[in-house]
């Protein structure tokens, strides 16, 4: 299936960045879900088929607690950065992806492990950036626990491509990924149920999966009363 999600704010498109990056600091903080170490605590996406998913993974892998950063870019209109994965990666090789990655023993927060991983695929110098908060917890069908960190970027940033990991990086502007006309809803089958995903085909890009179910988080955190 290939269609848009009911029940959005129609004056969600009118927020100005200010309003954004305003209503982030509102609404978002630094407390660090328990779910993130807790197999028996399992994220829930409000999606009947997803919640079984992840149910069912939480009993049958270890869960693998990871960072991404959502650099939102401070433009006139503002955009949020994204990676391409690298092609010859075992894991989800040539996908859209946030920067980001398992959280290590010597990271002091989910925070912390963002900001790393970013310099280290992209090169991102985190004097550009202005972390706000973590967004709600993202669980996967692959038992990654992903506590995404929301941040105000400057521009003028240079980044350096880490080809081992990434093959490339762009920006999208974020008026697009936070229109729910852009927010196609797929579905698959697991185990016998139907889960949703989201998409948002965005030019020659595909953004679907983890990256765009997190950026539907974002939108609902953020857009909508």
């Amino acid at each position: 299936m290939n269609e848009p999600m009911l029940g959005t704010d129609p004056a969600a498109g009118s927020v100005s960045s200010a309003e954004f990056f305003d209503r982030a600091r509102e609404r978002l903080r630094f407390d660090v879900p328990p779910g993130l170490n807790d197999a028996s605590i399992v994220p829930e996406s409000g999606d009947h088929g997803t919640d079984r998913m992840l149910r069912i993974v939480a009993k049958e892998l270890p869960i693998r607690p990871a960072a991404v950063l959502i650099p939102v870019v401070e433009h006139a209109e503002p955009t949020v950065l994204l990676t391409m994965r690298a092609a010859h990666m075992k894991d989800h090789a040539s996908q859209i992806a946030f920067p980001g990655g398992k959280i290590d023993a010597t990271d002091r927060s989910p925070l912390d492990a963002a900001l790393r991983e970013a310099e280290e695929e992209i090169g991102l110098d985190r004097s550009f950036v202005d972390p706000i908060g973590y967004l709600d917890l993202y669980g996967t069908g692959f038992g990654f626990r992903i506590l995404p960190t929301v941040a105000r970027v400057k521009p003028g940033f240079a980044l350096t491509i880490n080809k081992s990991e990434v093959d490339d990086a762009f920006e999208v502007p974020l008026a697009f990924l936070m229109d729910p006309d852009n927010h196609q809803l797929h579905r698959k089958e697991f185990r016998g149920a139907m889960r949703s995903y989201y998409a948002m085909p965005f030019a020659e890009r595909y953004i679907w999966g983890a990256t765009a179910g997190i950026l539907r988080v974002l939108y609902e955190r953020i857009y909508l009363p």
